[in-house]
């Protein structure tokens, strides 16, 4: 209904199964497939997987109920032209399908930002991250000076247990000496607790 209210545009066919998709690509000469991704038949991304053997030039427009997430991302990997929530459809569909026409691509601002993302390197966690808060407290009573002894009397735990998160943290921060702690603490800025979070 919404295409039909486009005198520039032209419906030249509809399909209701996977199987109909590709019978009806094959005697239509089209610009654009506008593909319902939850339609009966083949999984959506090997049914674009098909099209595009059969029809490589054929712009696909993939439609879903799902929102923008991580599927979006692996549709378009797989062929698609764009993607577009079933929601937002009716105010973005004619958009959307004379933008691949003219330009080959359609992104909403959310998508082209998650692509984004996608593409950017990840910057790597840093070992004391993995720290849990109390681990991280031992490790800053640690590389003050104070002996493990010590450090049970103050956070009020057993010499076994403060024995048990230096382990822990010798194992995350991949080192074996309370020197080499003092030379990560250092390089890293956490010999003060208000450092915690950096």
């Amino acid at each position: 209904m919404i295409l039909k209210a486009e005198t520039d545009l032209q419906v030249l066919g509809e399909a209701q199964t996977s199987a109909q998709v590709l019978e009806k690509i094959q005697n239509n000469d089209c610009d654009i497939l506008l593909l319902d991704m939850d339609m009966p038949g083949r999984n959506g991304i090997e049914l674009i997987n098909d099209v595009k053997k059969t029809n490589p030039k054929l712009h696909i427009l993939a439609l879903s109920i799902h929102p923008e997430d991580k599927q979006a991302l692996r549709i378009l990997k797989s062929g698609a032209s764009g993607y577009l929530c079933k929601d937002s459809a009716t105010d973005n569909l004619v958009i959307a399908i004379k933008k691949i026409y003219t330009h080959g691509r359609y992104l909403s601002e959310s998508l082209s930002e998650q692509l984004a993302f996608n593409i950017m390197p990840e910057e790597k966690a840093k070992p004391h991250e993995q720290l849990s808060n109390r681990e991280l407290e031992t490790l800053h009573l640690l590389v003050s000076g104070k002996k493990v002894k010590d450090i049970a009397a103050e956070l009020a735990l057993s010499i076994s247990t403060v024995f048990t998160y230096r382990g822990r943290i010798f194992e995350k921060l991949n080192i074996n000496t309370n020197m080499e702690l003092m030379h990560y603490a250092i390089n890293n800025n956490l010999q003060n607790p208000s450092n915690r979070a950096l």
